[in-house]
């Protein structure tokens, strides 16, 4: 396969994997370790990907990926995580559901579920939740990012305050060592930061690739969430703070399975 042919399909396993190595891409093109790191370095100075040791990943930085990517990108860990987020709410409860492709993931599991009042500044969500006859849905009000139909600003965090949730399901673009929630909009740090002061439970929803980005806004910390919801175990220095802020982690997809407690 010509370099021309290969270096498309590189950035479709790294954007359906979150990162490639240089080991399996050499096994899956029949290719050199070398050829493949001479495709690696070629796409990292193009922009599209970011060279780490061994590989490479999507690319950090002061600008989110766009969405209809990021919606590809572990779709089947982001459709696990949904499963098990949504088991753990349970029916005649307030939630609000967060910006972001994972947060959709939990609404669609969410339709069998009864006597729901639901806000979102995520018109996705709305969207989605109109199949549960079930469900009230709240819109909370700002300003529309057109770019993934999100409402972000300080209209959406004053809406948020007339509340006291249940449940808050929150997402975010990074999670670094220290277990510091990163992302790329301010704007959208403030509605998330008002969640945690208004919301009984607060549940992350996060797949391995935030584990390997970077962002530039805080959002909070996870010892301010009660519960994580990933695709994979937690780096170990991270679970062990877990561990010590009482905060659970359950790896979805692995039935019953807790990474801490």
């Amino acid at each position: 396969m010509s370099q021309s042919f290969r270096q498309p399909d590189i950035l479709e396993i790294a954007r359906a994997e979150g990162k490639v190595t240089v080991e399996d891409l050499a096994e899956r093109f029949d290719v050199t370790v070398q050829t493949i790191r001479r495709d690696l370095t070629e796409l990292a100075n193009a922009g599209k990907l970011e060279r780490v040791h061994g590989g490479a990943i999507l690319p950090s930085g002061v600008s989110n990926i766009l969405y209809e990517e990021r919606r590809r990108l572990n779709e089947p860990a982001k459709a696990a995580i949904g499963r098990a987020c949504a088991a753990a709410i349970p029916h005649d409860a307030s939630v609000f559901l967060d910006i972001g492709t994972t947060t959709e993931a939990v609404a669609r599991e969410l339709m069998d579920h009864r006597n729901l009042m639901v806000v979102t500044n995520n018109m996705n969500v709305a969207q989605i939740l109109l199949a549960n006859k079930d469900c009230e849905i709240v819109v909370a009000g700002g300003a529309l990012r057109r770019s993934d139909n999100g409402l972000v600003g300080n209209l959406t965090a004053r809406t948020i305050e007339n509340f006291k949730f249940d449940y808050a399901i929150l997402g975010c673009s990074a999670l670094d060592e220290d277990g510091d929630m990163l992302d790329f909009d301010i704007q959208e740090v403030v509605v998330g930061q008002t969640l945690l002061n208004r919301s009984r439970e607060v549940f992350l929803v996060a797949d391995h690739s935030k584990f390997q980005r970077s962002a530039p806004v805080r959002l909070g910390s996870i010892r301010d969430v009660d519960q994580v919801f990933t695709d994979r175990p937690l780096p170990a220095p991270l679970t062990e703070s877990c561990v010590g802020w009482g905060t659970r982690v359950q790896v979805a997809g692995m039935p019953g399975k807790r990474q801490s407690t």
